[in-house]
């Protein structure tokens, strides 16, 4: 339970991190609040075997938005240093593409370098 209330609060922190000048940047902060309907599976509860409809609809909306390769690197840097400091176990986390039915060119993984 601590965990899901940890998740919210950093989705009460996206205001925060929005970028003021307006434009509609997808964010770090963004991405970690769209996720959070995906923490169940992504921690391992053995109550979520698989991800949720309101998760691969998030993951979906996310990987369509992030349509250039500028705004995909900076995620890709964001989750894979954000995750860890929530549990996030990198098993499930591989899983999440193909159980969500989308494609991704890079790997998901602890150790995938986001510059390329």
């Amino acid at each position: 339970m601590w965990v899901l209330m940890k998740l919210l609060a950093v989705a009460a922190l996206v205001v925060v991190m929005r970028s003021p000048s307006g434009t509609n940047a997808l964010t770090c902060g963004d991405a970690i609040s769209a996720l959070i309907p995906c923490g169940p599976f992504l921690l391992g509860s053995a109550a979520a075997p698989e991800p949720n409809a309101q998760c691969c609809s998030n993951v979906q909306s996310l990987n369509e938005q992030a349509r250039d390769t500028a705004t995909r690197r900076a995620l890709c840097q964001c989750l894979k240093q954000s995750g860890p400091s929530y549990g996030v176990k990198p098993d499930r986390a591989r899983l999440l593409p193909s159980d969500c039915k989308i494609t991704l060119q890079i790997p998901i993984s602890p150790n995938v370098d986001c510059s390329r």
